[in-house]
């Protein structure tokens, strides 16, 4: 084992503190990687204060990676060093079951291995990239585009398939009509996405504050949500309706605004059980979905499509002194839009 230093999390209530965490020694299908950039995401804040079930502390979180190889274990073909790489959400899954294998590792039969939290198939427990290293199968490590700028691309690893794969899979293109919801870090990747896709892109924020921004990423149109003329005015309008927000929003007032067989999908986690009413579904044959990140040849293929569109994330470069401040702005929304850590600020070990 080698130790790496890293923001570590000791308890729910206490704040990120220098730390390390241990990695193992590649073995011979493993990617031994320097992590440059590590994103924040609020799951990561979530996770950490025990939102989302028991936590096994200490724990570093982080898993928008973007960092250069520096070994690879002697059967390693995908990978060399010096290349740039990503890792994102997950980094194992059992790849025998019938979701790995069609490509869908993230809702694989045994559980996938989370980047961080998570049991790992050799007993230990997964630790994330705020830190300055990390050890990753190369099945689950990602190549990152030359063209892509590298502190920009973290993000993408988690922000840009959580939004890309469900307009890809609703068949998001030319002639449709898509609403975001939310202009967080992950509704303003879902509007330059879905643009880039060639659909007609509304965004159905609460207030008008980011209006400059959604009609500079692509959208074409920008309405508040606070304002009950939005929902009179756009019934019957969208193909699909993309909800970003991680809090509770009224469902079925939204799908009043969906197009005959048109799709409302949630990509964002609501702190509370959300409600639907079962007439509201019936009308224009709606839908109601949700959505996992994607697989590791689908998140490939986003990276990929991004390099080619000139897309990446709106991100402010962090300190990692600056990490737990950087929690505080991402839980009162004043991020705009995602935060990158730049690990080499982090403490020698």
């Amino acid at each position: 084992m080698t130790l790496v230093s890293a923001y570590v999390a000791e308890s729910a209530e206490a704040p990120l503190a220098p730390g390390t965490v241990e990695r193992r020694e590649p073995g011979e299908y493993d990617v031994q990687i320097e992590i440059h950039w590590a994103g924040i995401c609020h799951s990561d804040i979530h996770t950490v204060r025990g939102e989302w079930g028991p936590v096994p502390y200490p724990l570093t979180v982080g898993h928008e990676i973007a960092g250069v190889v520096t070994a690879v274990g002697e059967k390693v073909t995908r990978h060399q060093v010096g290349d740039r790489v990503g890792v994102g959400c997950m980094v194992n899954s059992c790849r025998e079951c019938e979701a790995c294998r069609a490509g869908f590792e993230q809702h694989c039969e045994k559980g996938m291995v989370a980047t961080y939290a998570s049991p790992d198939q050799d007993g230990s427990v997964t630790q994330g990239g705020y830190a300055s290293g990390i050890v990753v199968t190369e099945d689950f490590v990602l190549s990152i585009p030359d063209s892509l700028p590298f502190e920009e691309t973290a993000p993408l690893l988690c922000a840009g398939i959580t939004t890309y794969s469900p307009l890809k899979h609703w068949d998001v293109g030319p002639g449709k009509k898509v609403a975001v919801v939310g202009m967080g870090g992950l509704g303003h990747m879902a509007v330059k996405i879905a643009h880039a896709m060639g659909a007609e892109v509304t965004v159905l924020s609460q207030t008008l504050s980011k209006k400059e921004d959604g009609l500079r990423f692509g959208a074409a149109d920008y309405r508040a949500t606070s304002d009950p003329a939005t929902f009179e005015d756009l019934q019957g309008q969208f193909d699909l309706i993309l909800n970003t927000v991680s809090a509770s929003v009224d469902l079925n007032a939204f799908l009043q605004m969906l197009r005959f067989d048109g799709a409302l999908v949630t990509v964002g986690v609501a702190d509370q059980p959300l409600s639907i009413e079962t007439m509201a579904l019936f009308a224009n044959r709606r839908k109601v979905a949700g959505s996992l990140i994607g697989g590791i040849a689908e998140t490939q293929e986003m990276l990929d499509f991004c390099a080619q569109h000139g897309i990446t994330p709106e991100v402010e470069i962090i300190d990692a002194s600056q990490i737990n401040e950087a929690w505080e702005k991402v839980l009162s929304s004043k991020v705009r839009y995602r935060y990158v850590i730049d690990t080499s600020t982090l403490p020698a070990v």
